[in-house]
């Protein structure tokens, strides 16, 4: 008999087809398991490697031995006058059969359950790569840019022993960096991205990398009755070498000095060539001082009671020096706060506001800072100042065209008028120039929102609560992009993580279960947004109308909506949530009466400085 034909007689081309069959199937559940347990392409590699070395041993051992009704017996012990080929032959074809009935249930598994898992987190991972490479040449360009010309001021350490002089030691942070934004040629990291480390274990060199910086500026602060130790020193993080350390020993009345000193010795280490005097801190007496420092800390906390008793802080020092400009300003944006917490209405609490900045303007008419505010309140006020916003912020432009915080609220300007793609143009430069800022990736994912980029605002939503898990309303926006995006179940899975606003939350999951055919469900939810919220945000009753597409509901509240003056409703036509209604005669109508139809934006003249790149 021929080799061919002994080898068919003993079943080793069955069992080689068997052992093939079987190793492919293994590869292909090597390859998608083993990355769950973190290993890496060499451990498919050796099980590719092990098999095929197999092989061998395998077909020696097929043609060794016989399968029998009574087991597997060596071929020279099986009697030649009782042919077992029929029985082995059923038992190798029921192998193959039951391995490539596998094989069909891998593919539909691995094709309809694995696949979608699998290219999900493919391209979750390239997202990240890009990101981290889009984010390190923004880096590098940055650096370049700016030659070794920028700064981040460290939250500096409390070392009063009193958790309660918290608020002076920020307040000096604060100062001094506010004092080094004056500097036209240095870039400085914005407050919220450089507090954000504030009481963590850092790597300078990390932070200074993350926040896009060549220098760190970091000390301490310790207050003692009426004296105060200040240390700070300045650190160039790409060398990781200290350019200039300083104590300062003296009384609390010479803080303003201690801050002119510590800002011109970094105007002088980094090397700055400014035009004209290095920026000084405005004196004020030290009573006044101190009390503004303490109410901008309760400020910033944003509850109703810490908002209360900055306003009396902020009176009680301007009772002192009527002309202090920064408790002004924080007057200003405490009354601001208080609309945005539901403390006072949107007319009371906007009008104080408005009135405090004016106050400000008549003592200093070119401070950017109050022009952008009142830009901000216009915006925000009623139907017909988006003109007074732009010109406002147009000023404050001019007058600061490197201020973030300028450029930034600008953007709002630009998307009101519906020149969204401007709005994120800018947006990202103050993204790249503030990387670990959270709000500037909100209104990121706002203006993406608004352009119809939805997995650009996806992104954007994961950045703010990367950065900020708390961050009120970020799940809410995220859910509602989910949602336009096809993904209500995710959708749903978000609104019920927005546990800081419990209007975004029933709002939400009233979208949602909408979304999902749980009308009972639904109905529930939004007899309650309507009954809870209703009457102080006849809009957000209108979106959810306008998405499940009732459009008449929809106008209906609306109406209300104009007739209360609700803040915020020149910016409406921009929610993707009205979809629904753009081809309605009566949103034109609506446009209109809110100040924001095509002509009424067209006649608003709005330019940013040349010094902003795409502009």
């Amino acid at each position: 008999m021929s080799l061919f034909g002994e080898l068919k007689r003993r079943h080793v081309l069955r069992a080689g087809a068997a052992y093939a069959v079987t190793s492919w199937l293994l590869i292909q559940v090597a390859e998608t398991i083993f990355p769950l347990f973190g290993f890496d392409d060499a451990a498919a590699r050796l099980v590719v490697i092990v098999l095929a070395i197999g092989f061998i041993p395998a077909m020696v051992f097929a043609w060794a031995f016989e399968i029998t009704p009574s087991g597997i017996r060596r071929e020279s012990e099986v009697d030649d006058s009782q042919t077992h080929a029929p029985y082995a032959g059923r038992t190798l074809d029921r192998i193959v059969m039951v391995v490539l009935a596998l094989v069909l249930g891998y593919f539909a598994f691995d094709k309809f359950v694995l696949e979608p898992a699998r290219d999900e987190a493919t391209q979750a991972r390239l997202t990240e790569r890009f990101e981290k490479a889009r984010q390190q040449g923004q880096t590098d360009a940055l650096l370049e840019s700016y030659g070794g010309k920028s700064i981040a001021v460290l939250p500096f350490l409390n070392m009063s022993g009193d958790a309660g002089d918290e608020y002076f030691s920020d307040g000096i942070s604060e100062e001094l960096l506010n004092l080094l934004a004056k500097v036209p040629e240095l870039r400085v990291i914005s407050r919220t991205s450089a507090f954000a480390y504030k009481g963590k274990s850092i790597n300078l060199s990390q932070v200074a990398q993350e926040l896009r910086v060549a220098h760190i500026l970091e000390g301490s602060v310790r207050r003692a009755g009426s004296r105060v130790r200040i240390t700070a020193q300045l650190i160039d993080a790409r060398a990781d070498t200290n350019l200039w350390s300083e104590t300062y020993d003296r009384e609390l009345t010479d803080i303003f000095t201690i801050q002119d000193e510590i800002s011109a010795m970094v105007v002088s280490k980094l090397k700055l060539a400014l035009l004209g005097d290095a920026p000084k801190a405005r004196e004020t007496d030290t009573d006044a001082y101190v009390m503004c420092l303490q109410a901008n800390y309760l400020n910033g906390q944003g509850r109703p009671d810490s908002l209360a008793r900055a306003n009396d802080l902020y009176t009680q020092a301007l009772a002192i020096d009527p002309t202090y400009i920064d408790a002004l300003d924080g007057l200003a944006s405490n009354y601001v706060n208080q609309v945005l917490y539901g403390v006072t209405s949107a007319d009371e609490g906007l009008g104080l506001a408005r009135e405090a900045v004016r106050q400000v303007l008549a003592i200093d008419p070119d401070n950017a800072k109050a022009h952008a505010r009142l830009g901000r309140i216009a915006s925000a006020s009623g139907n017909d100042e988006l003109a007074e916003a732009a010109q406002h912020y147009q000023r404050a432009m001019a007058l600061a065209p490197t201020d973030l915080g300028v450029l930034a609220n600008a953007g709002t300007v630009l998307a009101y008028l519906g020149r969204v793609d401007e709005a994120i143009v800018l947006e990202e430069y103050v993204n790249a120039l503030d990387p670990v800022d959270p709000r500037s990736y909100w209104t990121l994912g706002t203006y993406y929102r608004y352009a119809g980029r939805l997995d650009d605002a996806i992104s954007a939503y994961r950045s703010v609560l990367r950065l900020s898990p708390d961050f009120v309303g970020a799940h809410y926006m995220l859910g509602e992009v989910l949602l336009l995006n096809g993904n209500p179940e995710g959708a749903l899975a978000e609104f019920l993580l927005e546990e800081g606003d419990e209007q975004y939350q029933v709002k939400g999951q009233a979208l949602a279960l909408h979304a999902l055919g749980r009308k009972a469900d639904f109905d529930t939810k939004m007899i309650e947004l309507i009954k809870r919220w209703g009457g102080e945000w006849p809009s957000e009753v209108a979106q959810v109308y306008a998405y499940i597409g009732d459009a008449d509901a929809a106008f209906g509240w609306l109406d209300k909506a104009i007739a209360q003056n609700e803040v915020g409703l020149n910016e409406q036509f921009l929610n993707p949530l009205y979809a629904s209604l753009h081809d309605d005669p009566r949103w034109g109508d609506f446009q209109g009466r809110v100040g924001s139809s095509s002509a009424q934006r067209d006649a608003i003249a709005f330019a940013v400085p040349e010094t902003v790149p795409g502009f």
